[in-house]
Formats: structure tokens, sequence, C-alpha cells
């Protein structure tokens, strides 16, 4: 079948609560499902939807135009694409950008990803704001919308469900010169490709470990400090995670988690975590730093959060920033360890710079530890 054959197919979109959409076809013919979430940025659309935290999701892009530059090899966050389904407005398959390798329709179709354009993607969104996050089902080869709705009663909540595991890398591999003076060990329950490249432009030999290995297999590595990925999926199913980050914890050795590694922190230390009602994801969220008192504008990604009052009864443990649009905790830091976390994404692809700082933090606390 032609591109625009594709795009001539008609598709549906099924939401958990019985609204329905109807659209057009883009990417692969199929039937997919997953929690329908939303993206605010108006670019970078290649490293959201390689983007590992993104596992089990559909996606809603709200800008207009999505796929206008192309794809190209190397803006990825991870080696395929990781939504389960893609809704746009506009999804476009001719591109301007001279780099560009391919049109989105293709990739999406190479990928294997279901997606419907020629959707109403601001009354999608403010349904979404109104009504919380809710799973869906997009079909382009099944518009009986009975069978579909009977199929996405069958999709499981992403409330419980325990996916880092699933995403992360089946293998050790290393990044950086072998001859640095700091090792870095960083537990992947989803890592994107930039984290662990921002480590490695300040100087340090980092090695990726699978989601499950032992805090002794860890340590063989003898690193000088401990970074915990992001990652899809409740941090509150992941018991066994929780309890590798306290083992590390014991060693007071440096420690630096980003989204799902801040949640587990907290989850290290007796503070609850809870499924927000539709969650941040977006290039533009305001977050204020408590210590500096400085504003920064931040990437985001995550449906899970850390629990403002369990943090605020808590001893050992202080909020170091907030989300300014809604006062939820953006990082903490614990008093008696040299650890701290922040709940956004400060390597920041895409997005802007504001929040790299975070990297040189983390190291100049391993020199100094």
């Amino acid at each position: 079948m032609s591109n625009q054959e594709v795009k001539s197919v008609p598709a549906v979109l099924v939401l958990e609560d019985g609204m329905v959409f109807h659209g057009r076809s883009f990417g692969k013919i199929g039937t997919t499902s997953g929690e329908l979430c939303f993206n605010t940025g108006m670019t970078g659309y290649q490293e959201v939807f390689t983007d590992p935290s993104y596992f089990g999701q559909v996606l809603i892009m709200n800008n207009v135009h999505t796929g206008n530059y192309g794809v190209k090899p190397e803006d990825v966050e991870s080696n395929t694409v990781k939504i389960k389904g893609l809704i746009g407005r506009n999804l476009e398959e001719r591109y301007s950008r001279i780099q560009a390798t391919d049109s989105l329709q293709n990739y999406l179709i190479e990928q294997g990803v279901v997606s419907i354009e020629d959707v109403d993607t601001r009354a999608l969104v403010s349904h979404i704001r109104e009504k919380g996050a809710m799973n869906c089902i997009i079909s382009s080869e099944n518009i009986d919308l009975e069978e579909l709705k009977s199929q996405l009663k069958a999709v499981p909540s992403m409330d419980g469900l325990e996916l880092a595991s699933v995403v992360t890398t089946k293998e050790v591999y290393h990044l950086g010169d072998p001859n640095a003076s700091i090792r870095i060990a960083v537990l992947d329950f989803g890592v994107k490709k930039n984290i662990v490249q921002c480590l490695a432009d300040r100087g340090a030999y980092v090695r990726v470990h699978p989601a499950k290995t032992s805090f002794e297999d860890l340590q063989q590595f003898e690193p000088h400090g401990y970074f915990i990925s992001n990652g899809p999926g409740d941090p509150s199913s992941m018991g066994y995670a929780v309890d590798t980050v306290k083992q590390i914890l014991e060693t007071r050795k440096p420690l630096f988690g980003i989204c799902l590694g801040h949640q587990l922190l907290a989850l290290a230390n007796g503070i609850s975590t809870f499924k927000m009602h539709h969650g941040h994801r977006g290039l533009n969220h305001p977050v204020k730093n408590l210590i500096t008192g400085l504003c920064e504008i931040t990437t985001q990604n995550h449906g899970f959060a850390v629990d403002a009052n369990a943090i605020r009864n808590s001893d050992n443990t202080e909020i170091t920033h907030i989300n300014l649009n809604d006062d939820s905790i953006e990082g903490i830091r614990l008093k008696d360890r040299p650890a701290f976390s922040v709940q956004y994404h400060p390597e920041a692809t895409p997005g802007p710079h504001d929040s790299r700082y975070l990297f040189d933090d983390f190291i100049n606390l391993i020199n100094n530890n």
C-alpha cells in the first residue's frame, strides 16, 4: 500500500470513557492501545518518540504539525520508537530539512507504530486535562466501535504496572574513557542516550547495567558514584529497585536520580509516590530551584510524582525544586547522604539546557566525596 493510500484509510480513536474521535490512518495499518498522554513541545518529536519513559503509552502531540522536518538516525534517545501509538492534528509526510533521511510516515511504518491524524487534538487534550489520564485504542483495520470498546477493557492500567525491566538494556555496556578518574554505575530503567552522554562528556567512565542488576554486581565496577535512571511504569511496583537503592545509600557514595530514579530515591527513604491526574510532558515547564532561588525552564515526562506531605514529614529529606505551575515536587536531596534527584530531565533532548548544571553538581559531589 502506498503512503497516499495509507493516509486515505479511515481510523478511529476510542477512549476508556467512551468518547470517540474519527480521523485518518498514518504510519502502520493496524490496532494499538495504551494510556493516553500528551506532550506540549513544538519540536523534538523523534527524541520524544524514542524516549523509553513513554513505553506503553499512546501519545498526543499538541503541536499542530508533526513530522515537518522529517527524521534522521542521530535524533534518537534509544534504538527504537517506544510509544505504542501516535495521535496528531497534522502528521506530515513531506519534510523540509535537507539533513533528514526519511519521512515520519516511512519511519513509523518501519517501526510498526499505528497512528491517527486529522484529530481535534485541542479538544482531546482539554478532555484529558479535565478527566485525567485514561486508556485508549486506535484502529485503522477495524472501525467496529463495540468490538474496539471490548478490546479496550482488557488493556491494563498504568497504575501498578512495572515496565522498567521490559525496556532496560539486556547487556552491560560502557561509555567514556576507561582510564578516567571517575567511574559511574548507571542502573538502567529506561535511560535516555543523552543522559549517559552527559556523564561521559564530563570525563566519567560510565557502565550501564540492566534494571535487575544486584548491588553486589554493581559494586564489582568499583564506582565512585551511582546514577538511577528515568523509565516507564509505576515506581511503587519496583520493590527490587527500591532495595538496591537502599543498599547504594548505605555506601555513602554520591547518588543522582532523574525522573523514575527520583521517585525510587524517595521510596527508598520511606516517601510515597502517587499517580498524577494527567502528568507533565513537554519542554517548557517552569521549575524553581529553592537553593539558588532561580527559575529553570525544563523538559519533563512523567505520570507519577513524589508526595509533598510525606517529604515534609521526613527527617532526612529536603525539597530542592518545585514546579511553578502546580507546586509539585521537582527535586530532593538527603541531609545525611550525598544523594539528590530531580523529577525533570536536565539532559533536555529535546528542550532548553537550563538544568544541565545538575550533571556538573553530580561530578563535583563525586570529586569532593
